[in-house]
């Protein structure tokens, strides 16, 4: 009997590996890693892929995405073959293509893609059409350029070699305006609009596309408004500025507003207090007074919007409307054509965005405008929509933790300044083999490629009248209540430390219970009614209101006193009423209505003597009369901190400032401190031209990894962009929103003022902030000798301590003093100390 004949087994085709998407393999380049990225993205999703022309593949086709629901349109104009020998002439009118400068995206993949594996369709890639109009077109590799592509004419037979064909005639006329290349000559966009008439005289179906067109005009304004300030202002001296604003400009503010009207887009960057506001209103007044402008939207966070409506109202006779009610109410307000200024806070404009773009704003003002530094968010991405063709963009910190945050705000300036996001990386980042960011290179090449659009001043250079100002950190001990949830916390986070180490990532789930086992370890700092409202366990308060009485004592000394967390304050608050003391008290669940009633009366009323505020009232807001600031709590972020002391150290200010920073001992807030040269030095490299390459110390780096902190950086920023974002009205406390990773303790600015770490002094001495270190020195012993002594003094209290340092044998009874140490060094160096004491007794 036969046997059955076996089925042959089909060849299975192998499935191309995965492209990573967080980590470059090593077998790619940079670009062409982008590019599989794009192509891997239009193989995974099913994009609705319309003919819009009269040929099967070189042709204009309408893309849509059903996932975002956009549509955008693709042209093909080169196959697959030809882009893989580097002639491309596709384009896509979707903003990614416009931006990566790869010369491809997402969308263009998919129409290729469709087109390629259909087989009925590869005859048609040989049959390229002539194109038989010449077209002026933007190209988006590398910079922006404008570039003409002359058409192949159809010439008749026979031809008359005397006359001349109709490509030569338009390529003679494309060589006037146009170099070799084809691309635009700098001198030829004053007169392009000359071209167009003569191409189109030419060739009726002569094609200028939109964005070409577009950037010409931009161009073109640009070169008219610098000829406008040279006729109008000969040197920062000129009276034009005189009458510009009711108020005197400094000579720098004077520069600034030049810089910014010449600029057109463009970010003031000065340190906190510097006068940026005034700065902004003056560049408003002069683009209305020269140019004509007629719409100013300002940005800024809730707690700012009234301060601005107060500022314009001051300093101009212009009129600024603040735009609130319901979803219904605001777009017409938008519209109104009486109120030059319209002002709005930030989480609205995502609302609103339709509304803003019909209103046709002429000049756009974001006002801390570090709020759009994470360009995944939806605030961020909603401002970036909003058309004008004016910006200014103020912010003392536009680099705080990591590069992609500077890069996010000059996108929303000039999205192509700096090229494509990966590439931009790829040049300053430095990584490590695992693709861990260790540093930064070339950071002044970034300055300098910044230095059209970004004006940044320190008040070291510009500000010589300032009174000086001294820093101090107070270091605080815990209870032992304290120090319980606080290591309870940290164990937790330790093992998710040596999970990423392990693992190199962390979940979502595990990123949460890092956030919030950081943010518990840091509330615990504070103290245990932080996190549960029921107990009190903590020594902060007590040092904070020794500080407060001595300060106070003082005839007509005032103090703002930071926290983060609103029921550390509310603590604050309860001891200042108790004590009669008059205070201001801000928080985020203060209407913003009613916030610039607070800092009047603070800043008026000689007694009103403490300024009580969470970071809620962290930016904007003028607190000069007081020239001491107690800071409760660090911040993660340096700049945060140099947000809260701004409030107090800036213009007006007259006295000298004193900056007490609290800090519990052996704790994550103690720790984080080490981190401050990496991340201030990040900051300066870029902005005020400091060193050009900051690389993580490797021993640092390991004690960061070890004891916590150095997660942070990485992985908390990475957090905040997945997780719920935390809007202003809820940031009033923020003790139940553990999302927010810039809210992270991290160091104190390098600014030269800081005191070097020293154990708690008594809060008198350090309030004054006069004593040397040995003095100090001497008053802590003194401290101690003198608990001693008062504990010896009481029989109950000395039976205690001896219970508590001794302990008895129980097989050989005899008794043994029980004192832990760090180490056998200690006692040594105990012995040591108590050897000599004896002998200068004897």
């Amino acid at each position: 009997m036969e046997e059955p004949r076996k089925k042959k087994k089909k060849a299975t085709k192998k499935k191309a590996p995965r492209v990573p998407y967080h980590k470059k393999p090593e077998n790619l380049t940079p670009r062409d890693w982008q590019t599989a990225l794009r192509k891997q993205f239009a193989a995974d999703n099913d994009f609705e892929i319309e003919n819009r022309g009269d040929h099967p593949v070189y042709s204009d086709f309408t893309v849509y995405n059903p996932t975002s629901q956009s549509s955008y349109k693709v042209a093909i104009r080169s196959s697959p073959k030809e882009m893989d020998e580097g002639a491309n002439d596709n384009f896509c009118a979707c903003y990614d293509f416009k931006t990566n400068q790869l010369g491809t995206c997402k969308h263009l993949e998919a129409t290729l893609r469709k087109l390629w594996r259909n087989t009925r369709l590869r005859k048609h890639w040989k049959d390229k059409p002539d194109r038989p109009y010449t077209s002026v077109y933007l190209n988006y590799i590398g910079e922006r350029r404008v570039m003409i592509r002359v058409g192949n004419y159809p010439v008749d037979e026979p031809r008359d070699p005397w006359k001349d064909t109709p490509e030569e005639v338009m390529q003679r006329l494309a060589d006037r305006f146009f170099d070799k290349k084809g691309q635009l000559k700098p001198a030829a966009f004053a007169n392009f609009d000359k071209f167009l008439d003569k191409a189109r005289s030419l060739d009726p179906g002569f094609r200028c596309y939109d964005d070409a067109l577009e950037f010409v005009l931009e161009q073109r304004e640009n070169i008219r408004r610098e000829e406008l300030l040279k006729d109008l202002i000969k040197n920062p001296k000129s009276p034009y500025f005189e009458t510009l604003l009711k108020t005197d400009l400094f000579p720098y503010q004077r520069e600034g507003v030049y810089f910014a009207v010449r600029a057109g887009r463009s970010l003031i960057a000065d340190e906190m207090g510097l006068g940026k506001t005034i700065q902004a209103l003056a560049v408003a007044e002069m683009l209305k007074k020269e140019l004509g402008i007629s719409r100013v939207l300002i940005v800024c966070p809730t707690s700012l919007k009234y301060q601005w409506k107060s500022e314009i109202e001051k300093f101009t006779d212009s009129t600024a409307h603040v735009v609130e009610g319901g979803p219904l109410a605001r777009p017409a307000q938008y519209l109104d054509p009486e109120h030059f200024y319209k002002i709005v806070s930030y989480h609205t404009v995502g609302n609103d965005l339709e509304a803003i773009n019909d209103s046709e704003v002429d000049l756009v003002i974001l006002d801390e405008a570090q709020r759009i530094k994470n360009w995944q968010t939806k605030t961020s991405q909603s401002v970036k929509k909003v058309q004008s063709d004016y910006a200014l963009v103020l912010t003392g910190t536009p680099l705080e933790n990591k590069l992609e945050e500077l890069y996010s705000i000059i996108q929303f300036i000039n999205p192509f300044l700096l090229g494509s996001l990966f590439a931009f990386l790829q040049r300053y980042q430095v990584t490590d083999e695992a693709g861990k960011v260790t540093g930064y290179q070339h950071l002044n090449e970034i300055g300098k490629i910044l230095q059209d659009v970004m004006l940044r001043r320190t008040k070291k250079k510009v500000m010589k009248q300032l009174p000086s100002r001294q820093d101090k950190n107070l270091f605080v001990p815990m209870t032992e209540q304290q120090r319980t949830v606080h290591d309870e916390y940290r164990e937790m986070v330790a093992k998710l430390v040596l999970k990423w180490r392990r693992m190199g990532f962390l979940p979502e789930r595990d990123r949460q219970r890092l956030m919030i086992g950081l943010n518990m370890m840091r509330m615990a700092c504070n103290s245990t009614y932080v996190i549960d409202q029921k107990t009190r366990h903590d020594t902060k308060i007590d040092e904070l209101f020794s500080i407060l009485d001595t300060i106070v004592d003082a005839e007509g000394e005032k103090v703002v006193v930071f926290s983060q967390w609103e029921r550390m304050t509310r603590l604050v608050a309860q001891g200042l009423e108790a004590r009669g003391v008059g205070f201001q008290y801000l928080h985020g669940g203060v209407p913003s209505a009613q916030r610039k009633e607070l800092f009047s009366n603070f800043n008026k009323d000689p007694d009103c003597r403490v300024f009580l505020s969470t970071d809620a009232g962290g930016v904007g807001l003028n607190l000069q009369t007081a020239s001491w600031m107690v800071n409760l709590d660090i911040p993660w972020n340096p700049a945060v901190l140099e947000q809260r002391i701004a409030r107090i150290y800036r213009l007006g200010q007259k006295r000298r400032v004193s900056i007490i920073n609290l800090v519990s001992t052996g704790t994550i807030e103690h720790r984080m401190l080490d981190v401050l040269s990496f991340k201030s030095g990040l900051a300066e490299g870029v902005l005020d031209q400091g060193e050009d390459a900051i690389f993580m110390n490797e021993d640092r780096f390991k004690k960061f990894m070890d004891s916590v902190e150095n997660v942070v950086p990485e992985a908390g920023s990475a957090v905040a962009a997945e997780m719920t974002t935390v809007t202003e009205e809820d940031e009033h406390d923020q003790s139940e929103a553990f999302s927010e990773p810039s809210s992270m303790p991290e160091a104190l600015p390098a600014n030269g003022k800081e005191s070097e770490a020293e154990p708690a002094a008594p809060a008198a001495a350090v309030a004054i902030g006069s004593h040397s270190d040995g003095q100090e020195l001497m008053a802590n012993g003194l401290k101690f000798f003198s608990q001693l002594a008062d504990t010896l003094s009481d029989k109950e209290a000395t039976a205690k301590l001896v219970s508590a340092i001794t302990e008895r044998d129980e097989t050989t009874g005899q008794t043994y003093l029980k004192v832990p140490v760090d180490n056998e060094k200690t006692v040594e160096s105990a012995i040591t100390m108590l050897g000599t004491l004896f002998k200068a007794l004897q």
